[in-house]
């Protein structure tokens, strides 16, 4: 069953290669949605995907990230499998 997670990462998140190596994870787990990073100093994602891929890619972002993380906020929104990919969004 999908399910689709919004996420805020804090820390020193921006600047780092965040957004590209989740875009790398995200495609190795074959989830769909999109990174950016907010004024705040926060970086935002959604994501689509079963239950298994979300869990690894949760993992292999703090994993990968856990000097640079303090804080992660999970959400769980209503799947809307509106995603055919996953991209890096700039605004």
């Amino acid at each position: 069953m999908e399910k689709q997670l919004h996420i805020f990462y804090s820390g020193r998140v921006q600047g780092i290669g965040f957004r590209y190596t989740v875009l790398e994870i995200a495609s190795q787990e074959k989830v769909s949605g999109w990174v950016k990073n907010l004024k705040d100093s926060r970086v935002e994602v959604i994501i689509e995907g079963n239950q298994v891929s979300l869990d690894n890619f949760l993992k292999q972002v703090s994993s990968k990230f856990s000097n640079y993380i303090e804080d992660t906020a999970i959400e769980e929104l209503p799947t809307g499998s509106k995603f055919k990919d996953f991209k890096i969004k700039f605004e």
